[in-house]
């Protein structure tokens, strides 16, 4: 569980680091929309949960939060994200990145059916 906890660190980092680059490149302010805020009030009500929970508890509930929140990206990448992006440097990152959040679901599944979900 730690190495694929420490795995999401560095992949999310780099891929929070190419979209910095490119909003910077581009010198575009993010702005929240509806998709982003529901992934990240996802994100904050799952941290709140962990924080209540140890052991394989933690760890079943942390990895059933990871293979949600991916299958949440993957499908707002799909169908709303790469649809909509008007921008062919952003559209072409989004598409780029799509693979690793398919293969953090991969492993997240994984790692569930290895503990018995």
């Amino acid at each position: 569980m730690k190495a694929f906890a420490q795995q999401m660190i560095t992949d999310h980092t780099g891929v929070n680091k190419q979209a910095t680059e490119l909003v910077t490149k581009l010198k575009v302010k993010p702005e929240d929309n509806d998709t982003s805020k529901s992934l990240k009030q996802g994100g904050d009500d799952n941290l709140a949960k962990l924080k209540n929970l140890n052991g394989a508890e933690f760890d079943r509930a942390y990895i059933a939060h990871e293979a949600a929140y991916h299958q949440a990206v993957i499908d707002a990448l799909d169908k709303t994200l790469v649809p909509n992006a008007k921008n062919p440097e952003l559209k072409a990152l989004l598409v780029k990145v799509r693979p690793a959040f398919v293969a953090h679901l991969e492993h997240a599944k994984s790692l569930q059916a290895k503990m018995g979900k």
